[in-house]
């Protein structure tokens, strides 16, 4: 069965650096889109940046533009959330996730098949 494991959470001063990474295991699909979420306490789970695998094409959530970077590392079966110059609003859970059906990539939440446990981002 799919599996993914989060790792990389942890507590940054504004301004500063962080890298997610996502471990997935089990799956068979050629051609899906993964995507970070984040939720934070009191709001709803939003997607912040998505890739689609198929063309490698990325999506960003206007508030992360130019601040955080989704990557792929094929031979590691690890997807990657880089994230620079954190702010204040950035604090929140992050989750990776997988719609092994996109019609879009990233499409809502609900179309999100698998998802991993969650790592906690919290910025001073």
């Amino acid at each position: 069965h799919v599996q993914l494991v989060e790792s990389g959470g942890g507590s940054v001063q504004s301004g500063g650096s962080l890298r997610l990474a996502c471990e997935v295991s089990g799956y068979d699909f050629e051609r899906y889109c993964m995507a970070w979420f984040r939720q934070a306490p009191g709001k709803e789970r939003e997607a912040v940046a998505g890739i689609y695998t198929g063309r490698r094409s990325t999506h960003y959530h206007t508030s992360v533009k130019g601040r955080l970077t989704i990557s792929m590392n094929d031979a590691e079966n690890t997807l990657y959330l880089q994230m620079n110059s954190v702010k204040l609003e950035d604090t929140a859970t992050c989750y990776c996730a997988v719609d092994h059906q996109p019609r879009t990539c990233p499409a809502d939440v609900s179309e999100f098949d698998y998802w991993g446990q969650g790592t906690q981002v919290t910025v001073s």
